[in-house]
């Protein structure tokens, strides 16, 4: 006698097989509820600014990373401001067919 496995069943199945609204429902539920039994927490000032600090430090770390968003920093900037000039240039006015 062979062998034949069963197949699997394909697609989403939990919370992927849910339409958002279903999905925001009892994820909202869960936050309420969360709080009720006082298990959520709820990060103070001074706490979230530590939490944002931490982030930032580990991101700065990575030099190569930091350097490249530098650079679409700039690029972006330099984009910026050819716009601002041919705006100015076309005295507001966008379109030119008129």
């Amino acid at each position: 006698m062979t062998y034949v496995p069963k197949p699997k069943p394909h697609g989403p199945r939990g919370f992927a097989a849910m339409s958002p609204e279903k999905r925001a429902a009892i994820s909202s539920k869960g936050g309420k509820r969360a709080h009720e039994v006082g298990h959520a927490h709820e990060f103070t000032p001074t706490e979230a600014r530590r939490a944002g600090r931490r982030g930032g430090e580990a991101v700065a770390r990575d030099r190569e990373h930091m350097a490249y968003i530098g650079l679409l920093g700039g690029r972006k900037r330099g984009e910026n401001a050819v716009r601002k000039r041919q705006d100015e240039n076309l005295g507001g006015c966008a379109d030119l067919s008129t």
